[in-house]
C-alpha cells in the first residue's frame, strides 16, 4: 500500500497475460521455478501466473544433462508448463551438445502452435497406455522389458495440452513429467494392463496404445525365491491377453483405436498384419535398427500407416515432437 492509499498489487504482472514464455530459463532459474524459490520479480510473476507457462532451456551442456536439471525440468512439466526444448550447438564453454536456447522464431512457432490446438481436443476422452509390464517369476524377480514409458508419456501430454481428458495406464516405471491433467492409473502385469484399458476404453472417444505389454506371462509364480539347483532351470509360459486385440474386437464405430508397432525385421509388413488383425485406424511403427529409435531413449523415428493405404514418413525427432505428429493425426479423425 502507498502512502496515498493507492494499492500497489505484487501480483499483478502474472494475471493479465494470456502466455507467459521464460526465455533464456537458465539452471538457476529452473531449479527456483520447480521450487518455489520466491526472491525476485520473475519468479513471483510465475507463481502468480494464471496463463500457461513456457520455458526454454539456456545452459551449458553439463549443466544441462546434470541430473538436478532434468529433475528440475519434469518437476515444472508435471505441473503443467510447456518446455521449449534446448538446440544443440555450439555453447558458450565451446562444447558441442545440447543446452542452446530455443531459437526465437521456433519460440514463435511453439507459441502458434499451441494457440492453435490449445482447445482443439476439447470435450474428447482418449486412452494411452505405455510402459512395460512385469510378470512375476517368483517375489524377487520378474520377466519384463527395456521400455521407459516415455513415448507414451509424450503422447498423453500432448493430448492434454490440446484440451483432451486423458487416462495414461502406465507400467512400472517412474511418473516424473505427466502433465497435471492427467489422470493416471499405475498397473505392473499384463493382466492388469488388460483390467483397466478394458474398463477406461467403453467411455473414450480414442485409444493410443504404445506399452510394450509382454506376450507371454510364467504359468505359475512361486510364493518364495527361486533357488539355483542346477545348471538349467526350465519355465513354462503361457500366453496372456493381447489388449489391443480385444479392444480392435469391441470397439464402436465411431471410436478411434491406434496401436503402436516396434519391429527388429520385416518392419512394414509386420505393421501392417497388425495393422488388419487388430482392426485399428492407424498403427505407429518403429524400427530397432532405426538411429535414435527404440527403447529409453529420448527421440524416436516413426512411420504412420492408415488404415485406408496412406502411409506417412517422419524424421528422428525427439519424442515430444513425434507425440506432436500423431496426436495431429489423431486429431483429423476426431
Amino acid at each position: 500500500m502507498k502512502e496515498t492509499g493507492e494499492w500497489t498489487n505484487h501480483v499483478e504482472l502474472g494475471k493479465w497475460a494470456d502466455a507467459f514464455i521464460i526465455a533464456p530459463a537458465t539452471a538457476n532459474t529452473l531449479a527456483k521455478l520447480a521450487h518455489g524459490y520466491c526472491d525476485n520479480l520473475l519468479i513471483a510473476t510465475y507463481l502468480s501466473a494464471d496463463c500457461p507457462v513456457f520455458f526454454a532451456p539456456a545452459m551449458d551442456l553439463d549443466m544441462y544433462t546434470h541430473p538436478t536439471t532434468s529433475a528440475n525440468i519434469s518437476k515444472l512439466l508435471s505441473y503443467g508448463n510447456i518446455e521449449l526444448p534446448a538446440g544443440t550447438g555450439e555453447l558458450a564453454s565451446g562444447l558441442v551438445g545440447q543446452g542452446r536456447m530455443c531459437e526465437p522464431e521456433d519460440i514463435v512457432t511453439h507459441l502458434e502452435h499451441y494457440v492453435e490446438l490449445g482447445n482443439s481436443l476439447l470435450g474428447k476422452t482418449i486412452l494411452v497406455n505405455a510402459g512395460p509390464t512385469y510378470e512375476k517369476l517368483d517375489p524377487v524377480r520378474f520377466i519384463g522389458n527395456y521400455s521407459s514409458g516415455k513415448m507414451g508419456k509424450a503422447i498423453a501430454n500432448e493430448l492434454a495440452s490440446r484440451g483432451a481428458q486423458v487416462h495414461l495406464v502406465l507400467g512400472p516405471v517412474n511418473t516424473d513429467g505427466i502433465h497435471k491433467n492427467v489422470h493416471l492409473t499405475c498397473i505392473e502385469s499384463s493382466a492388469d494392463m488388460y483390467e483397466a484399458c478394458s474398463s477406461i476404453f467403453s467411455q473414450c472417444d480414442a485409444a493410443i496404445l504404445s506399452a510394450a505389454v509382454a506376450d507371454y506371462a510364467p504359468a505359475h509364480t512361486a510364493d518364495q525365491k527361486i533357488k539355483k539347483k542346477g545348471d538349467t532351470l526350465s519355465l513354462e509360459l503361457i500366453k496372456t491377453k493381447d489388449v489391443l486385440y480385444h479392444l480392435g474386437e469391441v470397439k464402436r464405430a465411431n471410436q478411434i483405436l491406434v496401436g503402436f508397432a516396434l519391429e527388429t525385421q520385416n518392419e512394414y509388413d509386420n505393421a501392417v498384419i497388425k495393422l488388419e488383425k487388430k482392426n485399428l485406424d492407424f498403427i505407429v511403427l518403429n524400427s530397432m535398427n532405426d538411429k535414435g529409435a527404440g527403447f529409453g531413449k529420448d527421440t524416436n523415428k516413426i512411420t504412420i500407416l492408415e488404415k485406408n493405404g496412406k502411409t506417412h514418413n517422419f524424421d528422428t525427432k525427439p519424442k515430444a515432437e513425434v507425440a506432436q505428429d500423431i496426436v495431429s493425426l489423431l486429431s483429423t479423425y476426431l
